[in-house]
Formats: C-alpha cells, structure tokens, sequence
C-alpha cells in the first residue's frame, strides 16, 4: 500500500450537497486517512457539515482530479476527487465526523485505522445546515 494526498480549494457544500467527493476506481478500494480543512463563513452564521459515505455516489464528474503519490517511486494513484458532477452525490445516512463553526477556523480529522472506501463508493463532505463557506482541504489516502 502506498500513501496518496490532494489539496483542493472549493467552496464548502451547501446545505444539502456535497462539496468533495472522495472516490475509488472500479479496480481498487483505499483507506481514509486524514482531512485537514481551513473554513472562512461567507455569511455571519454557524455552518454544520460533516463527512460520511453517500447514499449513491455522484454520477459524471465533471473535472476529477487523481490524488499524488507522496512517494515518487509509488505507482500512479487511483483515488479520485470531485467537486462538480452531472448528478451530484446523494445524502449520507450518518457522519463519521461532524463539525459546527462560527467564524473562520481550522479542522483536523485523522483516522488512526482508516475508514474503508469500498471499491467504486466514495466518502464526501457534506453541507448539514446553515450558509456556505469558501474553503481549502487536503486528505491523504492509502492504496
């Protein structure tokens, strides 16, 4: 197994959506390792979001970005991320973590064991409630 990283800048989901949508190929599952995400509020109100499996992973991304081996003797990476699609993911069920702000902040999330992303599934972050916020991430990944 080889470990794998993506930074991304995007705007945080809006409530109901997704915003990043971490996915695997049809030939490899991986293993989520950390998320590091750097929020700033567009709007003076709290924003919930978290991150878990969608119920149906998004359908025709339209720019997916592979992730960078960290290692540049590892092989070319197969996790992919999104952050637009033809149909865009759907709702998770639940959350394996869940955050609320208030202002401009900082957020770490590290999985000592990983979370499993099942070959062809994905894990997003998700808009729970309030406005939309601009945001920077990375996560790293194990293939």
């Amino acid at each position: 197994m080889a470990v794998y990283s993506l930074g991304t800048t995007t705007g945080a989901p809006a409530v109901g959506n997704a915003s990043w949508e971490i996915r695997t190929a049809a030939t490899d599952q991986a293993v989520f390792l950390e998320m590091f995400c750097n929020l700033t509020a567009v709007a003076a109100s709290a924003y919930t979001f978290g991150i878990g499996r969608p119920g149906a992973i998004g359908v025709t991304p339209t720019s997916p970005i592979t992730f960078i081996a960290e290692n540049p003797a590892d092989a070319t990476g197969t996790v992919t991320s999104a952050i637009a699609w033809g149909t865009g993911p759907t709702a998770p069920t639940n959350f394996f973590r869940r955050f609320r702000l208030f202002g401009p902040t900082y957020v770490h999330w590290s999985f000592d064991d990983g979370i499993v992303i099942p070959v062809s599934s994905s894990l997003v972050l998700w808009g729970i409630l309030g406005t939309q916020i601009a945001m920077a991430a990375f996560a790293k990944v194990d293939e």
